[in-house]
This record gives C-alpha cells, sequence and structure tokens, in this order.
C-alpha cells in the first residue's frame, strides 16, 4: 500500500502533469494517508489472533442478557443449557469471559449450606440465624461498598413484608476501609433490623460470592436461589420460598 502511494506521487512529478502547488498538495495527501495506514497496522497488530467479531460481540451480549434474565426469574436449568452455550459457541468474547461469575453462582443453587460462622453480632444473635429451619435471604454487603448502601436499607421493607414466612440476615466481613463503627452508625443510620452479622468470610466461600452485594435464599439448608439482592422481588421469593 505505501509503495503504490509513493509510485503514484513520483510517478506524478516525473511526467510533469502536476504544478508546485498541486505537488505540496499531493504530499500532504500522502501524509495523511501515511498516517491513516500506520493506525490501521497498529490496530490490527494489537489485535489478537482470531479475536471475535463485532457481531459475535454482539450475539454474545444479548444471549448473555437473556440467562441474567432467566438466573432472576428462577429459571436455573435453561440458564444452565444458555451458560453452556455462551461458553462454547462465543468461546472468546467479553461477554463469555463475565459468565464466568454466572457459572459459579448458578452451581451453588441445590448447594447444602450450614449456619455462617459469626465472629460479632450487630443486630439480633445466634438465635436469628438457622439456615436449615424453613427460608432464610442471605445477603453479603460492605459499608464501603456504594451499590450495598443502596441496597441493604431497601431490604429492611422485604424483612417487615416476610415476618413468619422468611427470615433476613446481613453478612459483612468488615473490609477495606469499613469498622465495626462504622457499621453500626450505618445500621442505625439506615433504620436496619434484621440481623447482621460479621462473619469470618467463610460463609461467603460457601456461597460463591466474589463480588459485593450478593444474596441467596436458603429453604431448609438449602440454597434454591443465588444472585444480586437488586433483582429480587416479592413474586419471585413468593415462588422460591412457596414452591
Amino acid at each position: 500500500m505505501r509503495r503504490l502511494i509513493f509510485t503514484a506521487a513520483a510517478f506524478g512529478l516525473l511526467t510533469g502533469c502536476v504544478n508546485k502547488a498541486e505537488h505540496e498538495q499531493l504530499q500532504n495527501r500522502v501524509g495523511e494517508l501515511e498516517a491513516k495506514i500506520a493506525s490501521l497496522e497498529t490496530a490490527a497488530a494489537s489485535a489478537p489472533a482470531g479475536a471475535p467479531s463485532a457481531e459475535m460481540e454482539a450475539a454474545a451480549v444479548e444471549l448473555y442478557k437473556e440467562i441474567d434474565g432467566l438466573i432472576g426469574a428462577a429459571e436455573f436449568d435453561k440458564a444452565k443449557t444458555k451458560l453452556n452455550e455462551l461458553s462454547t459457541k462465543y468461546k472468546g468474547t467479553k461477554a463469555a469471559a463475565r459468565a464466568s461469575r454466572m457459572e459459579r453462582e448458578i452451581a451453588v443453587i441445590g448447594k447444602k449450606v450450614s449456619d455462617p460462622e459469626i465472629e460479632k453480632w450487630f443486630v439480633g444473635g445466634e438465635s436469628d440465624l438457622s439456615l436449615d429451619d424453613g427460608a432464610t435471604l442471605v445477603v453479603f454487603w460492605e459499608v464501603w461498598c456504594p451499590h450495598c448502601k443502596r441496597e441493604v436499607p431497601k431490604l429492611q421493607q422485604t424483612y417487615d413484608d416476610y415476618k413468619g414466612k422468611m427470615k433476613v440476615v446481613g453478612l459483612t466481613k468488615i473490609t477495606k476501609s469499613a469498622t465495626d463503627e462504622s457499621v453500626t452508625a450505618f445500621i442505625k443510620d439506615q433504620g436496619v433490623t434484621y440481623p447482621v452479622g460479621k462473619e469470618t468470610g467463610k460463609a461467603s466461600s460457601d456461597f460463591a460470592v466474589s463480588g459485593i452485594p450478593a444474596a441467596a435464599i436458603v429453604k431448609d439448608g438449602e440454597v434454591v436461589w443465588r444472585g444480586h439482592p437488586g433483582k429480587l422481588n416479592n413474586d419471585l421469593i413468593d415462588k422460591l420460598i412457596e414452591g
């Protein structure tokens, strides 16, 4: 490509078909084309061999959204089938990479879990936690997390709505900038009255928590739902604990 550009420019000069002004314009044009070619060559060099096309990435994103909706609706068998399609048909896409977290979370469904190890209770106590008895919504959060600050207070309404039908418990590990004092202040300021405890980290591992806020619904000791607390609504909760 570069050779063709310079050949054309040289030919014009040798045949006398351009004047001085035209020659300068031609030189400027050659420089612009050279810059564009260099840019394209750099982009091509940086793109990994066999990288997914834009169309493939777009299709993978749509499938990812579909899976997310299925998980939110507790259609886990369908979600698993679609996850397998995403990881095979769209291997190498950004959406497939993101879906690895979904796969870890959905793998928890059906798992038997025991009561978390609690180092300290901020609200409530041991008598408020019994995962093998009835339904319990378990929420993992940290006080420094902005999304947690939004979702944790909302669960107070869920706690109030489901008294006698489902327990709610919040779990924190007190990480990063969090302190016992900041957690206590947040709970007080937000009017949280459902049980909140500091866990050792084992529960986070048992429930495959790699990002917060995270939630799970446990029924008689078995995980029946796992995902983001913001995706929960009363219809879904009723389906999970009454089904």
